[in-house]
């Protein structure tokens, strides 16, 4: 599929809008500190709430931050335009996003001891999740009807290629300790629990007080009134909020709202064909 809304990256799909050549070559050549900080995700999958939560729970829960600085200078995307701008701007522990995977995150990252915190979520639910920001979004192509859009997926034909590939790319990794794997569906379900781990395994041995205010400020219903991070401030013709709000639902299995029996039978077979052998620990049920 070629289409001037796309780039071409490792046979990987990118909206050219906030990517390009150079963004690809500044993130090949990104120099990645040991004390950097890498929340990783499929598109959909909880990308913004790990911007909203990174810089509290590595700064004490200072608000400062989610007030005055709109999360993708906040907490940027490796691979996007903007990081060249505001790298100078992050303070050391530096928070970053990314939707690579892990095959072609910079060398500097292979050889360095940043953390990251995969968050893998329901792909009924991303699929759902992305099919109402294609709707939205002005930058992305059409996604069509909900079964043109579900082939999409399931073949890879959508941004960032394949679920299934992305998710076995960083479970079969050498990073050991340096990676935290979390699902979605656990940060909704409780999210003080989740910042708990998220703490722990970044070692900022927070309060419990800090990890309730910081639970408070991330809860869905904070985020889609902070303009800082409910991305109202993208002008209209990039992102349509009449359409569809950026932050939607926050919820966990909306995808029942939205599957037939036979997409959903369709969908599961594919899906857990590709993912035969792995031995997932998630919260909810590939078939």
């Amino acid at each position: 599929m070629s289409s001037p809304r796309y780039i071409r990256h490792h046979d990987l799909l990118l909206p050219s809008e906030a990517h390009d050549a150079q963004s690809l070559e500044y993130a090949q050549n990104f120099s990645v500190e040991d004390t950097d900080v890498f929340a990783v995700t499929y598109p959909k999958s909880g990308t913004i709430w790990m911007q909203e939560i990174l810089p509290l729970v590595l700064n004490d829960g200072d608000l400062t931050p989610i007030h005055t600085i709109p999360n993708w200078d906040r907490v940027p995307w490796l691979e996007e335009k903007r990081l060249a701008f505001v790298v100078d701007q992050l303070k050391s522990p530096r928070a970053l996003v990314t939707h690579f995977p892990y095959h072609i995150m910079p060398p500097s990252f292979h050889t360095s001891k940043a953390k990251v915190i995969y968050v893998i979520r329901n792909p009924k639910d991303v699929m759902v999740s992305s099919y109402h920001f294609h709707q939205m979004a002005g930058f992305l192509e059409d996604p069509g009807t909900f079964d043109e859009f579900m082939e999409k997926f399931l073949e890879g034909r959508v941004m960032f290629g394949k679920w299934t590939d992305h998710v076995k790319s960083w479970r079969h990794t050498a990073l050991q300790d340096r990676i935290m794997f979390i699902a979605y569906e656990e940060m909704v379900e409780d999210l003080p629990a989740a910042l708990r781990r998220i703490s722990e395994f970044l070692g900022t041995k927070l309060s419990e007080k800090t990890i309730q205010k910081i639970a408070e400020h991330c809860s869905f219903k904070s985020m889609k009134a902070n303009k800082m991070s409910n991305f109202s401030l993208i002008p209209k013709q990039y992102m349509d909020h009449d359409k569809s709000p950026f932050l939607r639902k926050g919820i966990a299995e909306d995808w029942k709202n939205c599957f037939s029996s036979e997409q959903l039978a369709r969908f599961t077979s594919v899906i857990c064909k590709e993912m035969e052998g792995e031995s997932l620990s998630l919260p909810w049920s590939l078939a």
